[in-house]
């Protein structure tokens, strides 16, 4: 690994706060410049900007370029698609206008799974905190400004702890999840290779079902913020309650199913449907 510095300018759709607050990652921390820093795959990474300047520097396993442009989705048209987005009416026109800064990260698919499993009936700072204690039990140590940093461990690395050894570490019922599933992808009964090779949404959605702990929700998260499905569209309370105060209008928001929200985001959203998600679901959360 070496440090490794990197600056962009004029980058479009590109808000630190929108893209690591909008729920999809849950190795980032503010610092209190306003900067991010973020363990990631091949390292750890900071982030800042200025003025219309973007700079990442860090330490990395790989060439900075090219970990920055995959990572942060640098290939992708997000203006078009917000302009394709926002002629579907003003409340979608709000969410992009709110959160016009987010991009969909293109995250690590072994660290996603296991870590929307522990992510089920959970909030994000006790998500955070379980994940963290999980890597300095078992990842790699980096230290990088005198700091010391986990990366997040590896098949091997993470089976080598038992059920009670994931219980103490806070992870509650789930850890029997996580240790199944980790011997699951260990022996090969899931191929995380072959998976990501797979361009079928629904032929991806139905293998991570296999795993213990995956459900609808959790795949559908995997799928988009580990494998860029971006017709992928993970349905939690926000979400249901912002697609049914727009338009589902019914009485009462429990009574609107999955299906129902996932066939009107395939018909209004179509291929799109994760990043309308995305925009509405980090509204919500902080408007409603």
């Amino acid at each position: 690994m070496k440090e490794q510095k990197l600056v962009l300018r004029n980058v479009d759709s590109f808000e630190l706060e929108h893209i690591f607050e909008c729920g999809q990652c849950f190795r980032w921390n503010k610092q209190e410049d306003g900067s991010y820093i973020g363990v990631i795959k091949d390292g750890v990474l900071k982030v800042s900007k200025r003025k219309n300047s973007v700079i990442f520097e860090g330490i990395l396993e790989g060439d900075i370029n090219s970990i920055v442009y995959d990572y942060f989705d640098l290939g992708t048209n997000y203006k078009k698609i917000k302009d394709e987005l926002s002629e579907l009416g003003e409340s979608m026109r709000n969410g992009i206008e709110f959160g016009y800064g987010i991009r969909i990260l293109k995250q690590d698919l072994w660290e996603m799974i296991i870590s929307f499993i522990i992510s089920a009936n959970n909030n994000i700072p006790r998500i955070k905190g379980i994940i963290e204690r999980i890597s300095e039990k078992c990842g790699k140590k980096i230290t990088w400004n005198n700091k010391d940093y986990y990366l997040f461990p590896t098949v091997k690395q993470l089976s080598k702890l038992s059920v009670s050894d994931l219980r103490l570490l806070g992870t509650g019922f789930r850890d029997k999840r996580i240790y199944n599933t980790t011997n699951m992808v260990l022996n090969k009964e899931i191929d995380l290779e072959k998976l990501q090779l797979l361009s079928n949404t629904d032929e991806i959605r139905e293998e991570l079902l296999r795993l213990d702990g995956v459900g609808d929700k959790v795949a559908d998260c995997i799928s988009l913020f580990a494998l860029r499905r971006y017709d992928s569209f993970p349905v939690d309370v926000w979400v249901r309650r912002v697609m049914n105060t727009l338009y589902i209008h019914n009485e009462d928001e429990t009574k609107v199913t999955k299906k129902e929200l996932k066939e009107l985001a395939e018909n209004m959203f179509g291929d799109m449907a994760g990043l309308a998600q995305q925009y509405l679901f980090y509204w919500a959360r902080e408007n409603m």
